[in-house]
């Protein structure tokens, strides 16, 4: 896609090279010390004003991205898979297994004590896809014709998204 990608992953990781930690030890610091999630959070927040301002086209990832994307984003899409495929995937990863599931539920609980966002009410999304039905092109494919036949003339509105603040 010829627009600019952010990840809150790869900002999460940043932020653990500059602490000079590892995922698994930034994540567990993360538990007891909010100005992490809040950091990066208010970092993408930021991006998405900055961008959705401009009217310019951009994609924003995170586990969080939809919240905070708020009425920035034109298109909120959610890519998953069941547990078993996306242990699968984590083999090209630095973490483990269980570092990814304790993490999820971290973050999870992270995300409702701080902002009241239950991460798995995704009803405001406007498209679901189980990335394990289609291989990498396809889920491309599939994202890419949302974008391409999605018109803001004829949009009827999208669904409400809660305000996130931070």
């Amino acid at each position: 896609m010829d627009c600019p990608y952010v990840s809150g992953g790869d900002i999460f990781r940043e932020l653990a090279e500059e602490g000079e930690l590892s995922l698994h030890q930034q994540n567990a610091i993360a538990d007891t010390d909010d100005d992490i999630d809040r950091a990066l959070d208010k970092r993408l927040q930021s991006i998405a004003e900055k961008w959705g301002a401009a009217g310019k086209p951009f994609i924003l990832e995170s586990r969080l991205a939809g919240w905070l994307a708020g009425e920035n984003a034109d298109l909120r899409i959610w890519l998953d898979a069941p547990d078993e495929i996306r242990v699968d995937r984590i083999d090209d990863r630095e973490e483990t297994e269980a570092e990814m599931r304790v993490r999820e539920v971290s973050e999870a609980g992270r995300y409702e004590k701080y902002y009241d966002i239950d991460v798995e009410d995704r009803e405001f999304y406007d498209l679901n896809i189980n990335t394990a039905r289609w291989n990498k092109d396809g889920v491309f494919q599939l994202v890419k014709t949302a974008i391409a036949e999605y018109d803001p003339d004829g949009d009827e509105g999208a669904f409400e998204t809660p305000p996130v603040e931070l």
